[in-house]
């Protein structure tokens, strides 16, 4: 339950304003970065859910990613093709198939985010300690009441 008063509309509207912004210029920069490692958007997102989640089947990883199967299957053929990923039978029942990160992919995740938390850092180096915990608890704060709804 809210004890706070309702924010303002005006207040609602910069805020949103702010983070639909915000998201333009992180998918931007994040393309800018992958640009030079041998992966496209949508391989990093698979590949981070795989590094993040571990082992997961096809069907897993596409409602994941929002993505149909079949469109997961050629991203998986791909990617499986470049050596970043393998298919490999579930040891509780054959029948099921799980992609498997391999060293080479898990290795490209390590320095896009090593790559991408350079970034930020430096986007962040004006702010004081204190000025950047208070922007990770209010970060934190959206983050779960977002995952609320």
């Amino acid at each position: 339950m809210n004890k706070h008063q309702p924010l303002s509309p005006e207040t609602v509207n910069e805020i949103e304003r702010l983070l639909r912004e915000i998201s333009v210029i992180v998918k931007r920069k994040g393309r800018d970065i992958l640009n030079h490692f041998p992966i496209t958007p949508p391989q990093f997102n698979a590949l981070l859910w795989l590094y993040e989640d571990g082992d997961m089947t096809i069907g897993e990883l596409s409602q994941k990613m929002f993505l149909a199967c079949s469109t997961m299957t050629d991203l998986i053929d791909r990617m499986e093709k470049n050596g970043v990923v393998e298919r490999v039978r579930d040891e509780r029942d054959r029948r099921v198939v799980r992609i498997h990160l391999l060293e080479k992919g898990r290795e490209i995740i390590d320095e896009v985010m090593k790559t991408r938390r350079q970034y930020l850092s430096e986007i962040l180096s004006h702010l004081s300690d204190e000025e950047a915990l208070h922007m990770k608890k209010h970060l934190s704060v959206l983050h779960e009441e977002m995952k609320k709804s």
